[in-house]
């Protein structure tokens, strides 16, 4: 459930440090802190590369919105044309028919009615054929102006789209720029993850709400917004069930927001060793999977194995510091919208 403050219980930090203890006095090795994940790159590059994404996600949104209001307006177009035609129809019907008979005028009237009950007759009647022909008029001058409209709303959506058009074309210049200094170029990407996340909730416009780091995160004793806590429990949903954390205090990029998970390779920790075998796999795996469900769940970039996903770029090289962590080769890194 949402909530307006957080805080969190200590109980488990005494625990947490006899482990460590106990697993130090067996020989066990801990993980060393070179194997905790990071996002990789400067705190320039980070914002860069985040400020690129939302604007392309942001933009897109606005197209894909301007197109579903084109498409209605066009529909509305066309019926109302074909109104257009029906009603001209009728109207010239009406006026053959004045042509025909000719204006009729009280004294034509008179003149046309034998008797008293006959001119109180042919008045209503010529008082009905009135209120029809008027309504029809009216009808008429209704369609034009409702087709008029639809035009030039249909026009003011074509200049929006080449707005966003244009938007969007600038920022994947912006992430161009910013991966130069990190990616040697395009990257062929991974197999697997195919199956279809369900929607994360979209504004009526269909735009991404807003929203706080304001809900538990599973993984730590932290918080995460409902948005990535729905990416992550619809990959566990998917089978992705490994060693995951998502909160983590400290530093300048996505994570402490609560808009950030790192997703272990291996099934119970962090390794310090790049990932092999069915860890490489299980990797490639998950990270095509938050790579094809990008718009039903908000993903705003992905790294894995060298590569970075973002969705104004598609996969591109990224290197790091040469270790596991840095290089993302012993886990997924994911930063949400």
């Amino acid at each position: 459930m949402p909530r307006t403050s957080f805080t969190r219980p200590r109980a488990r930090r005494p625990l947490t440090v006899l482990l460590a203890t106990v697993a130090l006095l067996l020989g066990v090795g801990v993980v060393p802190a070179a194997a905790e994940p990071n996002e990789g790159g400067t705190k320039q590059l980070r914002e860069q590369l985040e400020a690129a994404a939302k604007g392309h996600i942001e933009a897109k949104a606005k197209l894909d919105n301007s197109k579903r209001r084109q498409a209605a307006l066009t529909a509305e177009l066309k019926a109302v044309e074909g109104q257009l035609v029906e009603l001209n129809a009728q109207v010239g019907e009406v006026a053959a028919q004045s042509y025909r008979l000719g204006r009729l005028t009280p004294t034509a009237l008179l003149l046309k009615s034998a008797s008293p009950d006959a001119l109180v007759q042919r008045a209503g009647e010529l008082d009905v054929m009135a209120q029809r022909d008027s309504k029809r008029l009216r009808s008429l001058a209704k369609a034009k102006a409702t087709a008029a409209q639809a035009k030039t709303a249909i026009d003011g959506e074509v200049r929006e789209q080449q707005k966003q058009l244009a938007a969007l074309a600038k920022k994947k210049r912006d992430a161009e720029r910013a991966l130069a200094t990190v990616s040697s170029g395009s990257s062929s990407g991974f197999s697997g993850g195919s199956r279809s996340a369900s929607p994360a909730p979209r504004n009526s416009d269909g735009s991404w709400p807003s929203e706080s780091c304001s809900v538990d995160d599973p993984t730590t004793d932290g918080c995460i917004t409902p948005r990535t806590l729905h990416a992550l429990k619809q990959a566990q949903a998917a089978g992705y069930k490994r060693y995951v954390k998502c909160f983590r205090t400290g530093g300048d990029g996505e994570h402490p927001k609560g808009r950030a998970c790192d997703f272990s390779a291996a099934t119970s920790t962090f390794k310090d060793e790049t990932a092999t075998g069915g860890d490489k796999a299980y990797g490639d795996s998950l990270a095509n999977y938050y790579k094809n469900n990008a718009s039903r769940l908000g993903v705003l970039y992905v790294i894995w194995y060298r590569q970075i996903w973002m969705p104004n770029t598609g996969w591109r090289a990224y290197s790091g510091s040469g270790s596991p962590a840095a290089d993302h080769t012993n886990h997924v890194h994911l930063s949400m919208y």
